[in-house]
């Protein structure tokens, strides 16, 4: 089969069919996590960040390359997860600005938006790291663009771009040490190649092998504490919010119409007149607050909590048609989660006609018994000055964070990372002027990051890599000081703190001079595996020994879901035999797959 130009349906099979090669080989990418620890998961979030892509891409078809390439961005951008999935989503967000307005595209335009795609994956990330999945994307885009002209045929022009991608995924280990010490190619780089391998059997004509996206096996299993829990949805982190938020007065909620909906510019015809987002953000904010517009060409994406929801369709109707309208009372939300008689309603609003929406005749359909993920507390009067958004597993930590100073908590960690979309909806949800976001990952950075960009709120990050760090930064926090002090204070913190943490290893393995069984319990100090033992009690000695040091004067221990009381009192008087001067706090973290948490300060 020979093709010269590809078109928005030949690139939307490209996709899907990419996508179904990387969600076919989920557990082996998983696998190839250099650490052997039970929640490997750059597999699971390529897959989950994938999946959003595509889902968006099957909700806008088009004939045009440009179109389908950006509703893939776009999917891609807010349901990106880990620094895999994020890093993905540049490479195809700066892949789609290269095509934009292309009907359909050859072999040397094709080579550009891979070009684009690396140049703006590479300007995301603050360190790039080479031996990753960038230097995969790297050195095929530039064999694209070598090949492009003398290589007009783009199903040869695209077995080339995987083949080459191939090579570089497996000189990766020359370049990362730790990678050629465990014996494996880059985790992220081999999900890039899958991708690419499905868009070479897509050109040759093959059919996708399942409707994976609809399909439960969509989604792969999350292990827990419990065993696998398997999800026949995406799984979203949950929102949980502080006792002062379900104090609020039901009355309070000033702004209470939940409002989400898309502008349809094409759609219009010939009396849609040239977008001005600047006028209809203050429009909006008349009436209304968490104004969220995404603009594009032809589809605007606007989301408002409004006092006259009639009023928000009528500032939009200018501008094209509308679409997808979904409006939620917020006062029923607030009802239903005080145990109150009143129901939760979803209203929804589906087509209407846009002559009955501007004379305030819609009659929406009715949802009662809709799920409730959060409440906005932005529709308060006033606004705090500072809000804290974290991410943490175990219903102990997350209530840790909540009693001190966090507002919203996001339910992630190794074993899930929230989406850029998730950061976005707890950034939303808060009324306050300045917005930290604490990733408490090191995997989940760059979510957190893009999210604050994407936002026109106040955001920092606060570049927090573990569980501990996110509790020092919080404790650090000082609501009368100004944002700078607190970010420079919250910073300063986190970089104190000394993390640990044991798990057990799920493969044999050998890491900087350690040997390591699968079964062991394995103990890691920061970003390095440390110790290994037969004995979880041996591993944690171990760990808290490298852990501690002359100024060592604070230890905290938080338990896990695996941790035995008996255990866990033999391990604390160990530790006050061994460290008389140093104070010890325990409390119950109940995190999954690490039995105990450790920090020094």
């Amino acid at each position: 089969m020979s093709k010269r130009y590809i078109n928005g349906t030949d690139f939307a099979s490209m996709v899907n069919m990419g996508a179904e090669r990387l969600h076919r080989n989920v557990e082996q990418v998983n696998a190839l996590n250099v650490f052997p620890v039970p929640d490997g998961d750059t597999g699971t979030n390529m897959n989950l960040t994938m999946t959003s892509g595509v889902q968006e891409l099957r909700s806008k078809p088009s004939l045009a390359v440009g179109k389908v390439a950006e509703a893939l961005s776009k999917g891609l951008l807010m349901g990106a997860r880990g620094n895999s999935g994020v890093i993905l989503s540049q490479l195809f967000r700066g892949f789609s600005r290269s095509l934009a307005g292309q009907e359909e595209i050859n072999s040397v335009q094709l080579a550009a938006a891979f070009q684009h795609g690396v140049d703006a994956a590479y300007k995301a990330v603050v360190k790039p790291v080479e031996g990753t999945i960038l230097t995969v994307a790297k050195e095929a885009a530039k064999h694209a663009v070598t090949i492009a002209r003398r290589t007009p045929d783009i199903v040869e022009f695209m077995s080339e771009v995987h083949d080459k991608a191939n090579e570089a995924l497996q000189r990766t280990p020359d370049l990362l040490p730790v990678l050629k010490q465990v014996g494996v190619v880059d985790s992220g780089g081999q999900g890039l190649v899958f991708i690419y391998e499905g868009f070479v059997q897509a050109l040759n004509g093959q059919q996708e092998e399942s409707s994976w996206l609809t399909a439960e096996s969509a989604f792969p299993e999350f292990t827990s504490g419990n065993g696998a829990v398997k999800s026949a949805v995406a799984p979203q982190p949950s929102l949980q919010k502080t006792s002062a938020q379900s104090q609020l007065s039901t009355e309070a909620i000033e702004f209470l119409y939940d409002m989400e909906f898309f502008i349809n510019r094409k759609l219009g015809g010939g009396n849609v007149v040239p977008f001005d987002e600047a006028a209809f953000k203050r429009n909006l904010a008349k009436d209304g607050d968490s104004i969220l517009v995404i603009a594009d060409d032809d589809i605007i994406k606007v989301h408002v909590h409004s006092r006259r929801p009639g009023d928000v369709f009528n500032y939009a109707l200018p501008y094209g048609e509308l679409t997808d309208m979904h409006i939620l009372n917020m006062r029923d939300q607030h009802r239903d989660l005080l145990h109150e008689e009143t129901p939760a309603q979803t209203v929804s609003v589906y087509n209407a006609n846009p002559a009955e929406v501007e004379l305030g005749k819609v009659v929406p359909e009715v949802l009662t018994g809709a799920p409730v993920d959060s409440l906005s507390a932005a529709s308060a009067h006033e606004w705090a000055p500072f809000g804290i958004v974290g991410v943490a597993m175990g219903e102990g930590i997350k209530n840790i964070f909540l009693d001190n100073n966090v507002d919203v908590v996001l339910s992630g960690g190794q074993t899930m990372n929230p989406s850029t979309e998730d950061f976005m909806k707890a950034i939303e949800s808060l009324a306050a002027e300045h917005i930290y976001l604490l990733p408490n990952n090191g995997n989940i950075i760059l979510a957190a990051q893009q999210a604050a960009e994407l936002s026109e709120r106040s955001v920092t990050v606060i570049p927090t890599k573990t569980i501990p760090q996110g509790l020092a930064a919080v404790l650090a926090f000082r609501d009368e000081e100004s944002a700078t002090d607190n970010t420079e204070a919250m910073t300063q913190a986190a970089k104190q703190v000394r993390s640990g943490q044991v798990t057990h290893a799920v493969r044999d393995t050998s890491i900087d001079g350690i040997d390591i069984r699968e079964g062991d319990f394995i103990g890691i100090l920061e970003k390095s595996i440390v110790t290994s033992a037969p004995a979880l009690s041996e591993a944690c000695k171990e760990l808290v020994a490298r852990m501690m040091d002359e100024d060592g004067e604070l230890v905290t221990i938080l338990t896990g879901e695996q941790a035995e009381l008996a255990e866990t009192e033999a391990l604390s008087d160990w530790i006050r035999t061994e460290y008389p001067d140093a104070e010890l706090e325990v409390h119950v973290g109940g995190q999954p797959l690490y039995p105990y948490l450790f920090a020094v300060e």
